[in-house]
């Protein structure tokens, strides 16, 4: 009976433990089941395009976050598409607008290449050319876009290095997608999968702006085209409620149809405009913010556009709150950013046609088994770049085993022949219109051949033919002619000629043809190191003396040469930052003799610089150079001439404030150089320069290079960077001399 009583209470209580237990379960499951599929419903967050516009996104991301919405789903075109891929990848809103914040979108739009990233070649045609053009069959075109958009690329590369290795944009911290157009159909295309920086970059490829980018074999165009507003793409992906950020512009009449932007937006609009009506009411919270005083690229004005969002969003804050209530716990990410590097364990590279493997190895600059920056790789990136020798580059991070492989896809440039023009003026050698003929893969697989010509006032050449090698050894050949006629206060004789026939000044008629063969190299990876032989012919002349000494000077030289450069400043006319040196040693071993006075002799020269800015506009520029002469006694016309500026230096010519072209000369000399520049407006310079020297011959021998400067000059001038290159006005004086000099240079020298 007790045995049957004990029994009976145990499956009392076990009866009782397990109803408690499903009670509790059925509550719990209950509670979860309702929470996440009946409550909790999804919140998809769909993103249009609109270039800078797309700012205000980023102040609807604030809003969102301080109202707790959480999103579940993004879908974006163009700039909705970036800012939404930002944010998909982990980014809150205030990250984004810090990185916004520090984007350089002048650079971005100019495909941005900083001259470090140049070698000498291109630093010197980029400072040459204010328009290139592509050249074939005799006939012009144009390029295809504005921009590459690797600017933007490299960019977005390193922001997404914390998902590198996703390829289904589904495994994001946000499921994603975005927009882009099939140029060649029409048709939208849907972008869910593969490298994240490609389909953010091709869906903000803005036609004519940015150049269409290949994916999978299509040629890709800013999806704002065909779909600016992807809200039933969001939809299938399961977001049940949709809040829509509208920053595109509505049409426009004709008297803000004025610019080439606004057409291009306008004719995007056309088809979009008349579906967004039916878009706008499947859209359960649209926010469209008043940014209509804005432009596609009032990158400049972020900020304001940015608050603009902010003020929209706050319009709808309520409902954004009913929305926040059902994931009460619910926080804003942030992605936590460290310190990034790729281990490059294997560089990938399709096969190419004109570029060997080792030319595009030796321009990265950076090997397999490297452990690099994302700046490495920028730069590495870049310097394919500046080659202009691929009309697109792209790039993946691939997973290794414990590693990354940069995978590169480059699409050689099928425009070889280019037609480039300049234009310039300056004292010396007056106005001129610079022609260029370049030419690559003439011969060989990595040459270049380019032969400019100045049309004006004093005909001019310059022939360079040269085979780039990267980081391997180099070779070229240079042909030059240049011409003027000048009074100058120099008789490349110290004074004897003045002297002789009682004047002080010489009309002279200076030609020379230079002809140089060389082989160089890039060394410790930032130093240019080569050497050569050259062949010179050398004719002076001046009406000013009698007849029979009317050409005083009428002989070939051959020399041998060497040298040593580097240059890490960042613009060449206006330097904010960076150094350079420059150093050559020539020896005369022959000439033809037509004064009788030659004999062997060398001339050793270098010159330093380096810049500083401060406060952002204040720029400081100091620079060093020296030169002399030794060996025997000999002919003097190619002594360091010192004197003008603004003009294109050859030989021993050299610029120097106070006094006028080619007026002081000797064998040796030693001069430095100060600048102070204020940028007070953006690319307008005013500056002052101040100059000292020492001239005369053999200074280093006498000692007197450590004396008091013999000669000082001083100039003031106005500065504007322009696409044709500099335009500049300097007056200019000395305290030894009892008149100043008013100097003008318009465009890049040459």
């Amino acid at each position: 009976m007790i045995n049957q009583k004990f029994k009976s209470r145990i499956i009392y209580r076990k009866v009782i433990a397990l109803s408690l237990f499903s009670i509790f379960y059925f509550l719990f499951s209950q509670n979860c089941y309702s929470q996440d599929t009946i409550q909790r419903k999804k919140i998809g967050l769909v993103l249009t395009g609109g270039g800078a516009k797309g700012f205000a996104h980023i102040g609807v991301l604030k809003v969102l976050e301080k109202a707790g919405v959480k999103i579940d789903y993004i879908g974006g075109t163009s700039m909705g598409a970036v800012v939404g891929g930002l944010y998909a990848t982990g980014y809150n809103a205030m990250q984004i607008d810090s990185i916004f914040h520090d984007t350089n979108f002048d650079e971005l739009l100019k495909d941005y290449i900083p001259r470090s990233s140049k070698s000498f070649y291109e630093k010197r045609n980029d400072e040459l050319y204010a328009i290139s053009l592509p050249f074939n069959k005799f006939s012009l075109g144009v390029p295809i876009a504005l921009s590459k958009g690797m600017y933007n690329y490299n960019l977005l590369t390193k922001l997404t290095h914390s998902v590198r290795h996703i390829r289904d944009f589904n495994k994001l911290s946000i499921p994603f997608l975005c927009i882009a157009t099939d140029i060649e159909t029409g048709e939208q295309l849907v972008l869910n999968k593969g490298y994240l920086p490609q389909a953010l970059l091709a869906s903000s490829a803005f036609p004519t702006l940015f150049s269409p980018i290949e994916i999978d074999g299509k040629m890709l165009i800013d999806g704002g085209v065909t779909n600016n507003y992807p809200i039933d793409e969001v939809k299938k992906m399961g977001a049940d409620i949709i809040i829509g950020v509208d920053v595109q512009d509505g049409l426009k009449g004709r008297n803000s149809l004025k610019e080439a932007t606004k057409i291009l937006v306008q004719i995007s609009n056309l088809q979009m405009i008349e579906g967004m009506k039916e878009k706008i009411k499947k859209t359960d919270i649209y926010i469209k913010p008043d940014i209509k005083d804005y432009t596609v690229i009032t990158f400049d004005k972020g900020q304001e556009i940015i608050q603009k969002g902010e003020e929209s969003a706050l319009k709808v804050f309520d409902q954004l709150k009913k929305l926040s209530s059902e994931t009460i716990n619910y926080k804003a990410q942030k992605l936590s950013v460290t310190k990034d590097s790729l281990d490059v364990k294997r560089i990938t590279i399709n096969t190419l046609k004109d570029y060997t493997h080792a030319y595009v190895i030796g321009k990265l600059g950076f090997k397999r088994g490297s452990k690099i920056s994302y700046d490495q790789l920028k730069t590495g990136i870049n310097t394919l770049d500046a080659t202009g020798n691929f009309s697109a580059i792209n790039y993946q991070i691939n997973e290794l085993i414990n590693g990354d492989d940069v995978n590169l896809n480059l699409i050689e440039n099928k425009n070889k022949t280019f037609l480039k023009f300049g234009l310039h003026y300056d004292d010396l050698y007056k106005s001129a219109v610079l022609v260029n003929l370049t030419q690559k893969k003439l011969f060989l697989r990595n040459d270049v051949l380019a032969i400019d010509f100045g049309l004006g006032d004093n005909f001019r050449y310059n022939l360079n033919y040269y085979i780039d090698n990267g980081f391997y050894f180099s070779f070229g050949f240079k042909s030059r002619f240049n011409q003027f006629n000048k009074n100058v206060v120099t008789d490349f004789n110290d004074g004897n000629l003045f002297s002789q026939y009682g004047i002080n000044s010489l009309n002279i008629d200076f030609s020379d043809i230079t002809n140089q063969a060389y082989v160089q190299t890039i060394f410790a990876q930032k130093f240019l190191i080569g050497a050569g032989v050259e062949l010179k012919h050398l004719r002076i002349r001046s009406k000013t003396l009698e007849s029979n000494k009317t050409i005083f000077e009428n002989s070939n030289y051959a020399s041998a040469f060497s040298y040593l450069k580097y240059d890490s400043f960042d613009n060449k006319f206006f330097p904010k930052k960076g150094w350079f040196f420059d150093g050559d040693l020539q020896t005369y071993l022959y000439s033809s003799n037509y004064t009788n006075q030659f004999n062997r002799f060398s001339i050793l020269k270098g010159e330093a610089g380096i810049t500083r800015t401060f406060y952002k506009i204040f720029n400081l520029r100091l620079q060093s150079e020296a030169g002399f002469s030794f060996g025997e006694d000999s002919v003097h016309f190619l002594d360091f001439v010192l004197g003008g500026y603004g003009f294109n230096t050859i030989n021993n010519f050299r610029h120097f404030y106070g006094y006028d072209f080619l007026s002081i000369s000797s064998d040796s000399y030693i001069k430095s150089l100060a600048t102070i520049d204020v940028e007070f407006l953006k690319k307008n310079h005013i500056n002052f320069s101040a100059n000292y020297a020492n001239v005369e011959n053999k200074l280093f021998s006498s000692g007197n290079w450590l004396s008091t400067p013999r000669y000082s000059g001083y100039a003031v001038g106005y500065g504007l960077e322009t696409v044709l290159g500099p335009i500049e006005i300097k007056y200019s004086w000395s305290p030894e001399l009892p008149k100043g000099f008013t100097w003008i240079n318009i465009g890049f020298w040459f």
